[in-house]
């Protein structure tokens, strides 16, 4: 399978980060849902037996987001809960509420005997990795970060999110009346940035493809600097972004955190701007439905069934796969419905991003080239 230039990035900075401190079944379409409720004292398990559980035990370190962020950590409790309703098996989880939490929850669950440990986010490589290579009888798979050269025992999830992110990119140039969207980012890694990537890149193909001018504020994918709120936990760093962004005139904005993304549509409503927001992740009009008036799409990005498979992979006793590539053309990345505004996105606005989704998959359109004007 095509690897995606992106994708090739990523592994490369997973294994400097790894230093310093795909193939497989394809996915189908599964919508979210809520998790089961989170304890209220951290770093407390939070357990999801079956009635008829089976002898073995999926057990989930989440990061610093929370499992219930309507985003990234809860989508993969969802793929947790997937598997337990299909093949019956125990599955359970550990918040980490600081990076300081990451290597002592994973300990935890070793201690516990489970047969397979998925770690949610590209921060929790190190403590993986180091976790993997002392316990080589012990299964792990990790999201958002995969190892060069690969660690026997564990699998690594990764998106090609760029991919889905150039389609959100080309709609919200379509859409703008301004002319200027925007992104930021929370923190400055590889799986924030491909977002912002695409974005850019959807921006420049449109441009390209209509002879405009739209420019996006907040992120150079050739420099790769940009504006982030260095955390995804404050939606207040992230309203004062937005705040800076729309005082400027953009009236598309594309927040790349996870929680911290409410707090763009918090200041789009509060200031009553002629603006939109984008989710990521998940269909942020379902999980975030008290500011689907300002949601225009979401980049989907479908963690729930990467960690499903590679839980069955580990139920059924099948190989570890070092390398799981979620793409366009597996449809493990998308992007949402329109919802509220399907009748703001023209005909031929759907029927041009379909030709370049199809142009992405086939090749013949390569993000990378959409990265400078």
């Amino acid at each position: 399978m095509r690897i995606p230039r992106t994708l090739v990035a990523l592994l490369s900075a997973a294994a400097v980060v790894a230093a310093a401190c795909g193939g497989g079944a394809s996915p189908s379409p599964s919508p979210a849902a809520s998790p089961t409720p989170t304890p209220a004292a951290s770093p407390s398990p939070a357990e999801s037996p079956s009635p008829s559980a089976v002898a073995f035990k999926a057990c989930q370190v989440s990061d610093t987001g929370g499992i219930d962020d309507k985003s990234f950590n809860q989508n993969a409790w969802k793929g947790m809960q997937d598997a337990q309703a299909e093949f019956g098996i125990e599955v359970k989880f550990l918040e980490s509420r600081a990076s300081t939490d990451y290597a002592r929850n994973i300990q935890q669950f070793i201690s516990e005997g489970c047969d397979i440990i998925i770690t949610v986010g590209f921060l929790l490589g190190d403590d993986t990795k180091a976790a993997a290579e002392a316990n080589p009888n012990v299964r792990f798979a990790i999201v958002d970060f995969a190892y060069d050269p690969p660690v026997p025992n564990i699998e690594g999830l990764v998106y090609a999110t760029d991919e889905a992110a150039m389609l959100a990119g080309y709609v919200s140039a379509a859409w703008s009346k301004t002319g200027k969207l925007a992104t930021f980012g929370g923190i400055n890694i590889p799986p924030v940035t491909a977002f912002m990537d695409g974005f850019v890149a959807g921006a420049n193909y449109y441009n390209k493809q209509k002879g405009k001018n739209v420019t996006v504020l907040g992120w150079d994918p050739v420099a790769k600097t940009g504006s982030f709120t260095g955390n995804f936990e404050s939606t207040d760093d992230a309203k004062n972004l937005t705040l800076g962004f729309l005082q400027e005139g953009a009236d598309v904005i594309l927040p790349v955190g996870g929680p911290i993304g409410k707090g763009t549509f918090a200041a789009i409503e509060e200031t009553g701007a002629q603006a939109v927001g984008l989710g990521v992740d998940v269909d942020w009009t379902i999980t975030v439905p008290e500011y689907k008036q300002y949601m225009l799409t979401s980049i989907i990005k479908k963690i729930d069934v990467s960690v499903k498979g590679a839980i069955e992979r580990a139920f059924k006793g099948q190989p570890v796969q070092p390398v799981f590539v979620s793409t366009l053309a597996n449809d493990g990345v998308g992007i949402a419905p329109f919802h509220d505004y399907d009748s703001q996105v023209s005909a031929e606005t759907k029927a041009e991003v379909e030709a370049l989704r199809q142009a992405i998959i086939d090749g013949t359109v390569k993000v990378s080239d959409y990265f400078a004007k």
